[in-house]
């Protein structure tokens, strides 16, 4: 979506369940307006109440859309994947396999073995490969979409490109940073709220985010040996703020603690984590 868009909306890492929320992309160029909607996968050991959230937010869409596109990594299936052919095969939307990172593929011998697999598993309206990173093939999907989609009136302005928030954006680069600097389960013990998003003078936004975790253990790790890894994480955050918001930003960050926050309803709510059908 992020290289459809042509910038960053939806935060990326290479770990799983990096997305949490629902969040709309809107493209818009002459007489076509196509509103992409980027969902958390579906898990299936969804333990705690933030991974059954997750859940909803995917499960919801597939009801509200008009066509889906069932992202992939290419020579991978894996039963994430497997449940969520499940769910798509009562979903009453055309299902278009897109198979991502064809370019990471060492021997591209595997790709026609795999497509073909695909095929057999499911009777998908299309299989298209596809390279996001670089770029490969997605203007040819966008001309699938933009075919199979039916006529109707823009729901958006033209320059509008989400439904999201600047504030919303700003805590999203932060727990990106955080997952990508991060060991394997840290990242999913953090949220990040925006307590302050301000302009304080032309050109300049006043940012302050809390980092919240569940142990002590975790803030000791976040901030790192000397602050090194909150420094670190602020840096890389801080530049891709002032690439999407076009001007300087001074941010600061904070790290608290809140047990059991992930599996707690009440605290999902507060740290805006909330059902939107």
């Amino acid at each position: 979506m992020n290289h459809i868009l042509g910038q960053k909306i939806s935060i990326t890492s290479h770990k799983p369940q990096t997305t949490r929320h629902r969040i709309l992309g809107i493209k818009s160029e002459g007489d076509l307006q196509v509103i992409y909607v980027d969902t958390p996968g579906l898990h299936l050991q969804a333990k705690k109440a933030v991974n059954r959230y997750m859940n909803r937010a995917a499960s919801s869409s597939l009801g509200d859309v008009d066509l889906i596109l069932f992202v992939l990594e290419a020579g991978r299936w894996t039963d994430e994947d497997q449940n969520v052919l499940l769910q798509l095969k009562n979903a009453r939307a055309p299902v278009v396999a897109v198979v991502n990172k064809v370019d990471r593929l060492n021997d591209k011998s595997e790709l026609l073995p795999y497509l073909a697999q695909l095929s057999e598993r499911y009777e998908f309206d299309g299989v298209m490969p596809v390279s996001a990173l670089k770029g490969d093939n997605v203007d040819a999907l966008e001309g699938v979409v933009g075919r199979k989609i039916p006529e109707g009136p823009a729901f958006f302005p033209a320059d509008q490109v989400t439904d999201r928030s600047e504030r919303f954006l700003a805590a999203e680069l932060v727990r990106e940073k955080l997952m990508r600097n991060l060991g394997k389960e840290v990242p999913y013990a953090l949220t990040v709220e925006i307590e302050q998003f301000r302009q304080e003078e032309e050109e300049r936004l006043r940012i302050n985010a809390l980092i919240w975790v569940e142990r002590d253990s975790q803030k000791s790790i976040v901030i790192g040996k000397g602050g090194r890894v909150l420094k670190e994480v602020g840096r890389q955050a801080r530049l891709d703020m002032e690439r999407l918001f076009g001007q300087h930003v001074f941010l600061e960050l904070w790290v608290k603690v809140k047990e059991g926050w992930s599996d707690s309803e009440r605290a999902l709510r507060n740290f805006g984590y909330r059902d939107e059908y």
